[in-house]
């Protein structure tokens, strides 16, 4: 159905799915792969908790996350994916990691992909998610390894969205 709408891409993993209604990596995997055999790009959420975080197991459960819900996903296929870390402890909450925390995570990310998919690694395309909102969307997007962002509440502002949106205007008045 999403196909037949014209749908390009769509979530799948993002921690409120995987908290309120179980979906494990396994089923997340099944999800891309589905989307892929459709010709939609999945975006794959990955994050972890306020706990995990504090415990030191942020790349634990990142690394987790993505091996499994990349488990189907074809080598040919890798350049269709697009990841989104979203830090649970950020979503909705106000809290954003900071531009370093947000790099370092994402680094890590892009050596698990290389370690996946090789040279068609650099080809995937890896966003942040959490809290993300005019004031700090530059900052955020001056990291080299953080391609884009996914926004959630801030969308539903049109005004702050479209300042978002145009993060590149305000960067240039920035420089």
């Amino acid at each position: 159905m999403l196909a037949d709408l014209g749908c390009s891409y769509a979530i799948v993993g993002h921690s409120e799915r995987r908290a309120i209604f179980g979906e494990d990596d396994a089923f997340v995997a099944r999800k891309a792969e589905a989307l892929l055999r459709h010709a939609i790009r999945p975006i794959v959420c990955v994050g972890e908790t306020a706990e995990q975080r504090e415990a030191g197991r942020t790349f634990e459960v990142v690394g987790s996350q993505l091996e499994g819900s990349l488990a189907r996903v074809a080598d040919a296929a890798a350049e269709r994916v697009v990841i989104a870390y979203e830090p649970v402890w950020a979503i909705g909450t106000g809290k954003t990691a900071t531009p370093e925390i947000a790099q370092e995570v994402h680094a890590f990310i892009r050596e698990r992909l290389v370690k996946r998919f090789g040279d068609a690694a650099s080809q995937v395309r890896i966003q942040y998610g959490g809290s993300v909102t005019p004031e700090n969307v530059y900052a955020l997007m001056a990291q080299p390894e953080i391609d884009g962002a996914l926004v959630g509440g801030a969308s539903l502002d049109p005004e702050r969205f479209a300042r978002i949106v145009r993060f590149e205007e305000t960067a240039e008045v920035n420089r």
